[in-house]
Parts: structure tokens; C-alpha cells; sequence
């Protein structure tokens, strides 16, 4: 995998994945922030897997989104020291023992990016079902 970013002036930069993807990202509240960038990084990986297991659970999923706060130091460097994610997903007769696996198994197996940080950050999660 590889990708380059490139500034753009001011503390706006560019990045262009070796896939073709592209984002931007700036340091005074233009775009997303890099921090921000790994926040949803967190979110996404995850849900990916959440959405994956579900389905091979032959659940009928009809919508998932996961709500994320998180918590950083006081002090440089403002590294991440808490997050929280928050799954909410919709449809009809999901049922709870699937899901909290599905969770279960992102958070401590799957999530590369949440595993990636779990060494120095307090990952937390929780889940509720929404009726379709």
C-alpha cells in the first residue's frame, strides 16, 4: 500500500492513494482534520465488519451507522486516549446475541485500525437495534 500527500498551502494537504482515491485534509478547520481522518477511520473499518458478520448471520440488515466520540490529551502530542464507538443498526428481527458478536469480534479480531491503536487508547463500545 502506499499513498502520497501533498501541501497545498496554508496546513492544507492533499492525498492521493495508490488505488486512485483521493482526500483532503487541513489543520485549520477547512476539511477534515487528520485526527478527524482517523476517527472515521475507526468508524468505517469497523462497521465494515459489523455489516460483513451480520450478513453472514443472515441478518436482515437494513441500515448500520456507528456514533463515535472520542478523548485526547491535554498536552503535545494530542494523541488519542479514549474512544467510544457507538452502533445503531435497523432492520427486521435483528437479534441482540448477533450483534454484540459482530462488535465483539470487530473491536478484539477484525478492526485493523482500532486493534492498531488499541495499545494506547481506551476503546469502548456499545450497540443498539433499531426496528425496521
Amino acid at each position: 500500500m502506499q499513498a502520497k500527500v501533498e501541501w497545498r498551502g496554508g496546513l492544507s494537504f492533499h492525498g492521493k492513494t495508490d488505488s486512485g482515491y483521493e482526500a483532503t485534509m487541513d489543520g485549520d478547520g477547512k476539511a477534515i482534520s487528520p485526527m478527524e481522518s482517523v476517527l472515521v477511520a475507526v468508524g468505517a473499518c469497523s462497521s465494515v465488519d459489523v455489516v460483513e458478520i451480520l450478513r453472514k448471520a443472515r441478518q436482515d440488515l437494513q441500515a448500520c451507522h456507528c456514533e463515535l466520540s472520542a478523548e485526547r490529551a491535554a498536552e503535545p502530542p494530542r494523541v488519542f486516549t479514549k474512544i467510544h464507538a457507538h452502533y445503531v443498526v435497523k432492520g427486521s428481527d435483528i437479534k441482540e446475541k448477533h450483534l454484540a458478536r459482530a462488535v465483539q469480534l470487530s473491536a478484539e479480531k477484525y478492526c485493523s485500525v482500532m486493534l492498531m491503536l488499541h495499545e494506547t487508547v481506551d476503546v469502548t463500545t456499545s450497540y443498539a437495534i433499531e426496528s425496521a
